[in-house]
């Protein structure tokens, strides 16, 4: 390998400055004052300690609400339902832990959350009380005193089910009414990550905890219950849930891709808890990962630069105040072999210092011939409360990734897409690589983020991260075509290495203040990265042998050394985004959403083997506008407009710039919340792409901006709870995805990847009570319609339906799983740009998980 060169642009440091200024506001004070709860005076009769294990009755309890009240000896917490006596609950303790489980229930909030509160004053001999959707039918009551385990006797009343919590300090006296002048204080938190199949808020639309149902664009989430249930170790794997969203990069262990709205997505379209996460090479693994959030569109207003198919929101697990011990294993086919741990809790009695670690190891082969990977993956965090308005969380991630043979193995469209010499077709295993060579991908990521309310309506986020990547091929083969006879591959071999380091700052200020009637959420924001990437390819360049498709010799010798290096050089991209945005109500059922933003940007690329460096410098503006309109609260009613924009490199025949491409969009949708339980999107859009680059008609050798493409569709997704223990995910959508101008193919032609028709189901149901209660069984449907094989449209990919199947069992702290993903072993291709490039699908694979909590 070459010796790894840096250059490094010229950085306009003063950029740096302005963000950085955010960090540090000038403080603003405000009297906060903590509201009391209201009181419920302890029933009089006798009282009793469930430590039996109780019959499971058939009906799941709702549980509506929950409350707290402090007493003279402790607190009380209310379990709000008016089925409280058919509770059944089975408790026990660690250490100064009480853990109440009632495996009977569902914690159903308004918003679906979690609910938890702290103490003010410690002395009061507990630190924490949560109340949580343990699984599906589980709810769990955690109590973590702060010097000894705390006694806790259970009474029914008319409002529920009430949890009376003596301290140890106070437990030999008398319980009496709490005093209505003297009560400490209790603070609610909302908090905890989000449970089940329905997710009401996502950050990844307006960069606030925002009501799905109050954004006048499309989201989807995919959430963490399913990326369990389908053992969802890749992002590919998460996304085939998202209607209109079609995975790209098939058995491929490098660079996911894939297409939103017809439109092909790279990382740059990918974040990370908010912030872009340009890897180029990297797979991630999804054991860290809380959920998935899709939004469908332009988002250059909140994010920058990127195409305008949609934006994905990687949200991470973050640390929990109680403690919390996984571990899990996989074997599967061809030799899968994986094991994973998720541990969190605090690291201090006070519990102002949580901390979370996941890691994951896997082993595996693969159908293809040659081709296997191992890979590492480690993301330890840590949440510090600096205050009591104060957070800061620091994260970081690595892994490590040994690719065998090659990363994404690309086959001829003649002999699998298309028939071959005799009709023949090329056998699902084979390669047209060698078994020597490997790839070696390493990624590092490191970051915080600092939380800070100023006030009940004042609040400051300042997000931080740096991402190192490094890529190396060696020894790898490269696949040029095939002959005239369509069996003989002509493949060379060569070297390649590459390194990039990302850097991401973003500080966001919002708070909520009224003009007259109307109020305003208000969002303002800066934004400052840098993308630095080398990349040196063709290193120990050669030729070597043909290779007979249909009957293949492998590790033959080298036919001749290649001078030439195909690329070594530089790219260096700043760029300085300021934002804004206001989430208007004029009325509880009519909302307006406006927001702006204005890009910098600056490209240095610099070409080694010339010794050439190019400076290009632009700008952009990009707008947003939506309304929502809800006649009655269970539907909304939306419109929007929205733009993005993505730099382009290069010149003009005459030397000009190009500006950058763009993207705009029309949508209007209908959102409905069905008895709280099914959330349903039905959208309609118009999404083009322009200032594309074509063939200058006047000068092959040079581009012009008039190309242009357009999507239009319809798209229908259906997401929640049918009935207890019966979950669904599924959407259709309809995209028309079409060239409209282009100087080297024709107007009318269809985009590739981009099917008319495409169709996702994933259902689960799981037993509530009996002996076969936490027994439970999954299908999933996939299917992706006919596709353009090229922008000719020479050909055409065919359809396929994928179908995947789950058997699990859970109870109490044990899970197992069973998995079969192609159910049917159908021979599908997943992604086709030409005759020379086509990925195949994975076939019939079955895994088997255990994973325990302790």
């Amino acid at each position: 390998m070459q010796k790894f060169r840096v250059a490094f642009g010229r950085l306009n440091w003063q950029l740096w400055i302005v963000a950085l200024v955010l960090i540090a506001p000038s403080p603003v004070r405000a009297d906060t004052q903590t509201p009391q709860l209201s009181e419920i005076k302890l029933p009089a009769n006798s009282t009793q300690l469930l430590v039996q294990t109780p019959t499971i009755p058939a009906n799941i309890v709702l549980i509506s609400g929950v409350r707290a009240n402090p007493t003279d000896t402790g607190v009380e917490v209310i379990l709000e339902t008016t089925q409280g006596e058919q509770l059944q609950v089975i408790n026990r303790s660690s250490g100064n832990n009480y853990i109440a489980d009632i495996p009977n229930a569902q914690l159903r909030l308004p918003n679906n959350d979690a609910f938890a509160f702290r103490s003010e004053n410690s002395t009061a001999g507990i630190t924490e009380i949560t109340v949580t959707n343990f699984d599906a039918n589980t709810v769990r009551i955690a109590v973590i005193g702060e010097a000894a385990l705390p006694t806790v006797e259970l009474f029914d009343s008319n409002e529920g089910l009430i949890f009376g919590i003596v301290t140890a300090t106070s437990s030999a006296q008398q319980p009496v009414t709490p005093s209505t002048e003297d009560d400490e204080l209790i603070e609610i938190l909302v908090t905890g990550e989000q449970d089940g199949y329905k997710v009401p808020n996502a950050s990844v639309g307006t960069r606030t905890d925002t009501p799905l149902r109050d954004i006048p664009q499309s989201i989807q989430v995919v959430p963490q219950e399913v990326l369990q249930e389908q053992r969802a170790t890749r992002l590919g794997d998460a996304l085939r849930n998202v209607t209109g969203v079609n995975p790209t990069r098939g058995s491929g262990d490098r660079a996911d891709s894939f297409t939103i709205r017809g439109f092909e997505i790279f990382s740059g379209n990918v974040l990370n808890n908010g912030l872009l996460d340009r890897t180029t090479t990297e797979t991630r693994d999804l054991y860290n990962v809380a959920r998935v959030e899709v939004l469908k569109g332009p988002a250059s207003v909140l994010y920058g630069s990127g195409n305008p198919g949609g934006t994905v929101n990687i949200v991470t697990k973050q640390p929990l105040a109680i403690p919390f011990y996984e571990i899990e294993a996989t074997v599967g086919s061809y030799s899968l072999y994986r094991g994973s741990l998720d541990f969190s809790g605090p690291l201090n009695d006070a519990k102002t210092v949580l901390y979370r670690l996941n890691l994951a190891y896997q082993n595996s082969g693969s159908y293809i011939d040659f081709v296997g990977n191992r890979s590492f993956f480690i993301a330890p965090a840590i949440k510090m409360t600096l205050g009591e308005n104060t957070n800061l969380t620091f994260e970081g991630e690595y892994s490590n990734k040994i690719i065998d043979s090659r990363t994404v193995v690309v086959l001829p469209a003649v002999g699998t897409v298309l028939p071959g010499p005799g009709g023949r077709r090329i056998p699902r295993n084979r390669t047209v690589y060698e078994p020597e060579g490997d790839t070696i991908i390493e990624t590092t990521r490191l970051g915080y983020r600092l939380e800070h309310r100023f006030s009940d309506t004042w609040s400051l986020r300042n997000d931080f991260r740096v991402t190192f990547e490094h890529n190396a091929d060696n020894n790898q083969a490269f696949f040029l075509g095939l002959d005239s006879d369509n069996q003989t591959a002509n493949r060379i071999t060569y070297g390649s290495e590459g390194d990039s380091r990302i850097y991401n700052l973003t500080t966001d200020i919002s708070g909520r203040f009224s003009t007259g009637f109307i109020e305003h959420q208000l969002l303002f924001g800066v934004n400052l990265s840098r993308f630095d990437n080398f990349n040196n390819f063709g290193i120990d360049l050669a030729e070597l042998a043909p290779l007979d498709i249909y009957n293949p010799v492998y590790s033959q010798p080298i036919v001749g050394r290649i001078d030439t290096v195909y690329e070594d050089g530089s790219r260096l991209t700043d760029a300085l985004g300021i934002y804004i945005q206001d989430q208007i109500k004029f009325t509880e059922n009519f909302k307006l959403l406006l927001g702006g933003r204005f890009d910098l940007f600056t490209q240095t690329n610099q070409n080694f083997l010339d010794d050439t460096t190019d400076i290009q410098s632009g700008d952009a503006f990009t707008p947003r506008v939506g309304i929502v309109y809800q006649p009655i609260p269970a539907i909304s009613l939306y419109a929007s407009y929205s733009q993005s924009f993505n730099p382009i490199e290069g010149r003009s025949a005459n030397g000009s710039l190009f500006q950058p491409e763009r993207g705009t969009q029309y949508e209007v949708g209908v959102k409905a919340d069905l008895n709280e339980r099914l959330a349903t999107t039905l959208s309609l859009y118009s999404l083009t792409r322009s200032n594309l680059l074509t063939t200058d008609p006047n000068d092959s050798r040079f581009s012009i901006q008039t190309g242009e493409q357009r999507s239009q569709g319809i798209e229908f997704d259906i997401t929640g709870e049918i009935s207890p223990g019966w979950n669904i995910l599924a959407g259709y959508a309809y995209t028309d995805a079409k060239i409209i101008a282009d100087n080297n193919f024709p107007s009318g032609n269809r985009l590739t990847n981009a099917p008319e028709h495409s169709f996702n189901l994933w259902t689960t149901y799981e037993i509530q009570s009996g002996d076969l209660r936490g027994l439970g069984f999954g299908l999933g449907l996939f299917y992706i319609g006919d596709r353009a094989g090229d922008l000719e449209n020479s050909f055409d990919v065919p359809s396929y339906l994928r179908t995947d199947a789950t058997i699990f069992y859970r109870r109490d702290r044990l899970r197992v799983a069973l998995n079969v993903k192609n159910l049917f072993d159908t021979d599908y291709f997943v992604y086709v740009t030409n005759r020379d490039f086509v990925l195949r699908g994975d076939p019939l694979t079955i895994s088997g998980t255990i994973s325990w909590e302790f």
